[in-house]
């Protein structure tokens, strides 16, 4: 299954989910929920490869901050199934990565998966603001 294939898959899902997604500049598909920006990355090489990402949802404003954030990141990814939290340039991004063979499997578990995801990201805010 190609990209554009596969762009359309997760669209045409997230259409029947209610939600509006679209197709950004670089090709992935974005969408809102609860006031949040979300994407799924669509791989140019790996059909199987599923990426859900909350991108920017921490801004890192400083060296200090920086230390904190990265042992905060350390303990979300460690405590959430599936979930990766980590920082990129000076925000912190929260990523689901799984294989779906046929592409089509993420269906089944795409509300876990937005769960795992919210969940990582409620772990990295609490121990922040410890």
């Amino acid at each position: 299954m190609g990209k554009e294939e596969r762009q359309r898959l997760y669209k045409s899902y997230l259409e029947e989910q209610g939600y509006k997604p679209e197709i950004d500049k670089d090709g992935d598909v974005m969408f809102r929920r609860e006031g949040r920006v979300y994407f799924i990355f669509v791989s140019e090489k790996d059909d199987e490869y599923f990426q859900l990402v909350f991108p920017n949802f921490w801004k890192i404003e400083s060296e200090e901050e920086q230390r904190k954030v990265e042992k905060a990141a350390i303990a979300a990814t460690a405590g959430t199934k599936v979930a990766k939290v980590y920082p990129v340039r000076d925000n912190v991004w929260a990523t689901i990565e799984m294989f779906c063979k046929p592409p089509e499997t993420f269906k089944p578990v795409f509300e876990r998966a937005m769960s795992a995801l919210n969940a990582g990201v409620a772990t990295f805010v609490e121990e922040m603001r410890k």
